[in-house]
């Protein structure tokens, strides 16, 4: 399949690509700067350029841009690159796709957050969302600036990613650092649901969809059995043969992470109810797997 990639570059995308690349796909990466191979295209999202013949011969386009959500959550200028650069992003693609004649697959980047806190109910893609969170609110403008694609009648996927545990980047990068010096700790009570998935698990949910053509929908990229936040930190000190006996009081977090701290004191236990449906099977089900694998 002849896949087109924005957001190639970082850590998900580098990844992605080099997997499609192994298993026989043509890949083409949408970047800002002059495009020094074949296999390279230059846009610019801002002012809302890109090649159109690369999209039309695209079978599959895959949104991955947007600002680092690691940053000053106190920041103005930090909220508006966080939410402008995944709606631009999307909606430049989505509309191209929508002008083309054989419209692509668009698998659309998206967030665990869109739910917002839903407790300790379980959370599958049939869930409506609740309250009005940073991040929740930037989920929904993220997803619906992908409805020109949706309203052109092509196949649609809304990737609704949990954060991707891997040793090497972020979040687990500075936990793992964090709790080998002895600061492991819950978040508040620590009863808050904190969904997660295996980078493995990532590349291959969305490379099955991608390769799925008769499946579309939103669909959450998280392991099947969600873990309390502290059922995450005994099972990441005992990987690391740490303790974690401290705890961070929710009023100091709620001061400390700002705009942030809904998504590190809210609860959401997801299921991967849509992906399961669609035959994707899970190699890390639960948090220990998913430690494993990203600690190996």
């Amino acid at each position: 399949m002849r896949v087109v990639i924005a957001g190639a570059s970082g850590f998900l995308g580098t990844h992605l690509s080099d997997h499609l690349r192994v298993h026989g796909h043509e890949v083409t990466a949408l970047v800002r700067r002059e495009a020094c191979s074949a296999h390279e295209s230059r846009w610019d999202p801002a002012a809302g350029r890109v090649d159109t013949g690369v999209i039309e011969a695209a079978d599959a386009v895959v949104n991955l841009a947007g600002a680092a959500i690691a940053g000053n959550p106190h920041s103005r200028k930090w909220a508006r690159e966080v939410l402008e650069s995944r709606v631009s992003t999307t909606q430049l693609l989505a509309e191209t796709i929508a002008a083309s004649e054989r419209p692509a697959a668009f698998l659309a980047g998206n967030g665990i957050a869109w739910y917002g806190d839903h407790g300790a109910a379980p959370v599958t893609e049939d869930t409506p969302s609740t309250g009005d969170a940073f991040l929740t609110t930037v989920s929904h403008e993220w997803s619906a600036a992908a409805d020109p694609a949706r309203k052109a009648g092509a196949r649609v996927c809304e990737l609704r990613t949990s954060p991707v545990m891997d040793r090497t980047s972020p979040p687990l990068k500075q936990l793992r650092l964090l709790f080998q010096a002895g600061g492991g700790a819950r978040l508040g009570s620590g009863k808050q649901f904190m969904p997660m998935i295996s980078l493995r698990d990532w590349i291959g949910a969305v490379s099955y969809l991608i390769e799925s053509r008769d499946v579309s929908g939103a669909f959450n990229l998280c392991c099947p059995h969600t873990p309390t936040n502290a059922e995450f930190t005994k099972a990441l000190a005992g990987a690391l043969h740490r303790k974690a006996f401290l705890a961070v009081p929710a009023p100091l977090m709620r001061v400390a992470a700002g705009d942030l701290a809904p998504e590190l004191l809210g609860s959401v236990n997801a299921r991967p109810a849509a992906l399961e449906r669609a035959g994707y099977d899970f190699e890390d089900e639960d948090v220990r797997e998913v430690l494993a694998a990203a600690l190996s």
